[in-house]
């Protein structure tokens, strides 16, 4: 079984395209955890264009009375995100090298460049008991310097996937991503899978074994624009617990 983690950036981000509550991400997060998914995720950015700092606690405070929902934030590891989340206290804390101001996370940690940010950053969460995960490329060689930082898991970035889906190019694409998740495997890393997956990808990217947590949120609100938000998560569901 893997967890439908659904992303409710796009929510925050029609709503405040109005400026008041409406649609309520509360609102919807109680929404689809009564409809049966079991995590939901975040991506706060500096700029509070969508996900605001409000939203975080307001969404933490709420899922404390829900021990079997897992609170995943996403986010490049400055120092204000940091206090965000150990204020927050998530089940997972995905970082994530975006720079300020970008539009969209496109690719994963090079984790040898980067590797006494990431240290400090994880020695953060560690102290504080919040799972890590890596947002990284499907690469093995990258995969095998996470173990420098310790990390719990990895997260899959999955938008090549995505983009060659249905295409000639598919099936050595998904090799690659196997082959990925079979170094984190070896190497005792957890993995989470994310980008531009949905209803029609989604189960063959499944069956690279033990995927724990696929996190959904562009797709699942752009398909429940056109076919309604319970047959949607319900057709996830359905993939994700096979």
């Amino acid at each position: 079984m893997t967890v439908l983690s659904v992303n409710v950036n796009k929510i925050a981000l029609l709503r405040n395209s109005r400026g008041r509550d409406y649609p309520s991400v509360l609102g919807f997060v109680e929404k689809v955890i009564n409809l049966g998914v079991k995590g939901i995720t975040v991506h706060p950015r500096p700029d509070e264009r969508h996900i605001t700092r409000r939203d975080v606690h307001e969404i933490s405070e709420f899922l404390k009375g829900k021990p079997d929902i897992e609170f995943n934030i996403e986010g490049y590891p400055s120092d204000e995100f940091l206090e965000l989340v150990i204020e927050a206290n998530p089940a997972q804390c995905t970082l994530v090298p975006d720079k300020p101001g970008q539009l969209t996370s496109d690719h994963g940690w090079d984790v040898s460049a980067n590797r006494d940010q990431l240290q400090m950053a994880l020695t953060r969460l560690r102290d504080k008991e919040i799972r890590s995960c890596l947002f990284i490329d499907a690469d093995p060689q990258l995969i095998a310097e996470v173990p420098t930082v310790n990390a719990d898991r990895i997260e899959l970035y999955t938008e090549e996937y995505a983009s060659n889906y249905g295409t000639n190019e598919q099936y050595r694409i998904f090799d690659k991503y196997a082959a990925a998740a079979q170094k984190a495997r070896e190497l005792g890393i957890g993995i989470n899978a994310g980008h531009d997956l949905d209803l029609e990808n989604l189960a063959r990217f499944l069956e690279i074994p033990d995927v724990l947590e696929v996190s959904i949120g562009h797709a699942l609100v752009v398909e429940s624009l056109d076919q309604g938000v319970s047959r949607v998560i319900s057709q996830y569901l359905v993939i994700t617990d096979s």
